[in-house]
C-alpha cells in the first residue's frame, strides 16, 4: 500500500489504536475486535515482546481489513524490521529524522513523536505525515488547540490523555485523528480475553468522531 493510501485510510478512520501487552498472543483477536468496532487503524508497540513477529502474525491474520502500524519505534533499524514485517506505518514518540527518511524511501506513512512547537515543526518539515503530539495529556486540548495556532498545515494526533471524556475536545482543537491507548485497548480486556469489552469500546470511539464530523 502506497504512503497516501495508509494516510487516506487512518484519516478516514480517525483513530489510531495503540496496542501494548506484555504479550504478543492473542494480539491478532485483540485488533479483530477493534476492526470489529469499526476502529481500523492500528499500531503494535515494540514494547510488545517479538513484536515483528506479532505484526506479521496480525497482518497474515487480518490483511488489508486493516491499517497496520509499529509504534515506539526509535531508530532505523527497528524501522525496517517493522516495515518488513508487514506495518505499513511507523510510529514514535521521539523525531529521528533518520526513521523519516527511510520511510519517505520506501514510501510508507511515518508519524513522529514532538511536543513543543519547535519540536513538531522539525517533525514536519523534516517529511512526517502526521505528527503524533505526545504526551498529549500534558496540555490538553488547549495545548493542542495553541500549536494549531500558528502551524494550521500541520497534521496533529495526540496521544496520550485521549478517552472517552477528551475525545471529542481534542477533535475540536484540531486533531486529524486520535491515537488511543489503554483508555481504549484495555490492558484488562487483553489479559481476560474480554474481546466483546474491546469491540463495544472501539465503537463509542467511532461513534465520537463520526459525530463530530457530521456522518
Amino acid at each position: 500500500m502506497s504512503r497516501e493510501a495508509t494516510l487516506k485510510r487512518v484519516l478516514d478512520c480517525g483513530i489510531v489504536a495503540v496496542v501494548r501487552s506484555e504479550s504478543g498472543e492473542q494480539l491478532a483477536d485483540v485488533v479483530r475486535a477493534l476492526a470489529d468496532g469499526g476502529v481500523t487503524a492500528a499500531e503494535i508497540t515494540f514494547t510488545v515482546p517479538d513484536a515483528t513477529e506479532v505484526i506479521r502474525v496480525v497482518r497474515k491474520a487480518l490483511g488489508d481489513r486493516i491499517v497496520l502500524g509499529a509504534g515506539t519505534v526509535l531508530d532505523p533499524e527497528t524501522a525496517r524490521a517493522a516495515l518488513l514485517a508487514g506495518a505499513e506505518f511507523l510510529v514514535s514518540p521521539t523525531v529521528n529524522t533518520e526513521v523519516i527518511r527511510l520511510c519517505r524511501r520506501y514510501d510508507k506513512a511515518i508519524m513522529p513523536g514532538a511536543f513543543t512547537p519547535t519540536e513538531v515543526l522539525t517533525a514536519w518539515e523534516a517529511g512526517a505525515d502526521i505528527v503524533k503530539v505526545f504526551p498529549a495529556d500534558v496540555g490538553g486540548p488547549g495545548y493542542l488547540k495553541a500549536l494549531r495556532g500558528p502551524l494550521p498545515q500541520v497534521r496533529v494526533m495526540p496521544t496520550g490523555g485521549v478517552d472517552l471524556t477528551t475525545a471529542q475536545a481534542f477533535l475540536k482543537a484540531g486533531a486529524c485523528c486520535l491515537g488511543v491507548g489503554s483508555s481504549m485497548v484495555e490492558p484488562e480486556a487483553i489479559r481476560t480475553g474480554n474481546l466483546d469489552r474491546l469491540r463495544s469500546l472501539a465503537e463509542q470511539y467511532v461513534a465520537i468522531v463520526r459525530k463530530f464530523r457530521g456522518q
